[in-house]
């Protein structure tokens, strides 16, 4: 654990300003973490035909399910009267095969929760239309647009499940809001300052070019709907036609939006420390900080001339009228390396989030908790923090590095105190713009983590292949299949590592090529959102097809005996949800993978209840 850097500035809020706060770790609470509020989610029931003659249903698990929930699953065929399809009452994976139905008709499913033997109120139904293709996806009309880089989910509505928010990449910009079933909901034109879309130093109201997003969604303040909040500058008109001013084109402002109606709820002024040095671009995620309430956090940049970064990190709260800067964290010229995503979890399992960046962590409260420096991180391009050693105590941390002087490539380490465990040097200098973390190989207990220079089981720092070259294409996991290694999403292709028939990356077994069914990557290799968005506890991919004007969502098509409450309950898993930047997996603060324990309940209660 590090000491503060000269030139760090940490200021709050209710402090008069320049009083300077000492920035030390924060202790490791004695007292039993206060539960913190998540969404209210529905079941999420999805149906998809998995053959000519089969329908996969499947819903979520809970966070706050009881043990010994059970499921009964009904049919209703063409609007006739639902139909209970199990013999028995079904307590393994929150999944069905139903080889039973008409699908020359249109089908509707739903379930109901079993407690105690008593069956509970149903579920919300999900329709598979008459005729329905062979697919693993859920497709969501969207109106004619320009390109979609992100997507977000949240709960716009109030009704249990998520809905959508989208860009369009179109000059000027726009945001659009979408329910669950296509409904246009609104939209934002960010005007004629997010026109410049250079992916460095671009228009004052531009988002989502580079690894800069500055827009995220989520229910901000635990009224049981989720509210939209994005980074603005003059001339950007709301979705109730209002329109937003500044003094001039380069101050900004931060507003929180009704994300039924997209018209402003609050706003507040971005501080302007380097205003001088023109607007900020901006990464925004959602977390709870001080493990009660819900704090959007702020990453912001701007550029010195052609030289170096000032960088800018704030929390504020939305209390449901207006938005207060809860503090403000300055570089200045400490030695702090931020990379192109950041990280909100709890490292310390206190019940309160911290702010991760590649070389640095931020307390909850803004101070540094730690800084990497002094064990030679600099600059690099991605990093994860994840239950990675089951057997270890706290999360850890992997990540890579781009042109570090030393040599190093890629490294471990703990992520509740900053203790490196190990390093890989190798000679000359090198960028290495792509790592992952994942269990993949169940031979060796924990997660593997992997570049280019290799696959390596993280807790023993061992290559689980021998062969480096044929080591699998590190950008992004996906839980798909069932079983509880982590499979791979690569440009467009769901990808299995097998470790006992190892294959180079242009040759690893496919499970699914998304372009055989429409979708279009949404920038570079990448779609436009990956999260546990409904169904059981399999995550979905999001595109959208050629024309932009269609959601395509893949959702597993594959039964599992695995039972695990929705990754969207999971602290750590949601709020990576929120974040974009570059585009990373989000990882559960349990370990998730061959071997596991069943995880334990987590530490929540439902918003708006």
């Amino acid at each position: 654990m590090h000491a503060p850097h000269k030139g760090v500035i940490i200021t709050a809020a209710i402090l008069a300003a320049g009083t300077a706060l000492v920035a030390v770790p924060a202790a490791p609470s004695t007292a039993a973490a206060a539960a913190r509020p998540m969404e209210n989610l529905g079941r999420g029931v999805v149906a998809v035909r998995s053959s000519g003659t089969s329908v996969l249903v499947t819903w979520r698990l809970l966070g706050l399910d009881p043990d010994g929930i059970g499921f009964n699953v009904y049919r209703s065929t063409a609007g006739g009267s639902y139909v209970k399809l199990n013999a028995g009452v079904l307590t393994g994976g929150t999944n069905y095969t139903d080889s039973t139905a008409d699908l020359t008709r249109a089908n509707s499913y739903r379930v109901r929760p079993v407690i105690n033997g008593a069956e509970q109120a149903a579920s919300g139904a999900f329709t598979l239309t008459a005729d329905h293709a062979v697919e693993p996806v859920v497709r969501i009309p969207l109106r004619p647009g320009g390109n979609v880089k992100f997507v977000w989910a949240g709960d716009l509505d109030g009704d249990g499940e998520y809905d959508y928010v989208i860009d369009r990449q179109t000059s000027p910009q726009t945001i659009e809001a979408y329910r669950r079933d296509g409904t246009f909901l609104w939209s934002v034109n960010l005007g004629p300052n997010s026109t410049n879309q250079d992916n460095i130093e671009g228009g004052s109201a531009t988002v989502d070019v580079g690894h800069w997003d500055g827009v995220t969604v989520g229910d901000l303040d635990s009224d049981g709907r989720a509210e939209v909040a994005v980074r603005v500058a003059n001339g950007v008109t709301f979705g109730d036609g209002s329109r937003h001013t500044e003094s001039d084109n380069v101050r900004q402002s931060i507003a929180v939006l009704d994300g039924r109606t997209g018209a402003p709820r609050a706003k507040a002024p971005v501080p302007t420390d380097y205003l001088a040095d023109g607007p900020m671009y901006a990464r925004f995620g959602i977390g709870s900080l001080d493990g009660t309430g819900k704090s959007l956090v702020a990453y912001m940049k701007n550029r010195v001339g052609t030289g170096d970064f000032n960088l800018m990190m704030t929390a504020w709260r939305f209390n449901g009228t207006s938005l207060t800067n809860q503090w403000k964290w300055l570089r200045g010229n400490g030695d702090m390396a931020d990379g192109h995503n950041t990280r909100i979890v709890d490292v310390d399992e206190d019940g309160k989030d911290e702010v991760a960046e590649i070389g640095f962590v931020l307390n909850g409260d803004g101070s540094l908790r730690y800084s990497l420096a002094d064990e030679g991180i600099v600059h690099g391009d991605r990093f994860h923090i994840a239950k990675m050693d089951p057997n270890r105590a706290g999360l850890q941390g992997y990540g890579v590095q781009q042109n570090n002087p030393s040599g190093l490539r890629e490294y471990y380490y703990n992520a509740g105190t900053g203790g490196m465990l190990w390093q890989h040097v190798e000679d000359g200098v090198g960028d290495v713009g792509r790592g992952m973390a994942g269990d993949i190989d169940p031979r060796f207990p924990g997660m593997e983590v992997w570049s280019f220079s290799g696959l390596y089981n993280a807790r023993s720092n061992q290559l689980t292949e021998p062969d480096t070259s044929l080591r699998p294409w590190p950008h992004l996991g996906l839980w798909w299949d069932g079983d509880l290694t982590m499979e791979l999403l690569n440009d467009g292709k769901f990808e299995k590592w097998n470790p006992a028939d190892p294959k180079p990356t242009n040759g690893l077994p496919r499970l699914l090529t998304t372009s055989h069914y429409g979708a279009v990557n949404a920038s570079g290799p990448n779609p436009a959102l990956v999260g546990d968005l409904f169904g059981d506890w399999r995550e979905e991919v999001v595109y959208t097809n050629a024309a932009h004007d269609q959601l395509i969502i893949f959702t597993t098509d594959r039964p599992t005996t695995t039972r695990l409450y929705t990754l969207a309950h999971n602290p750590a898993y949601r709020n990576g949800m929120t974040l974009k930047g570059y585009l990373q997996s989000h990882h559960v603060d349990y370990f998730l993978g061959a071997g596991m324990t069943k995880p334990p309940a987590p530490n929540i209660t439902y918003a708006g209840g």
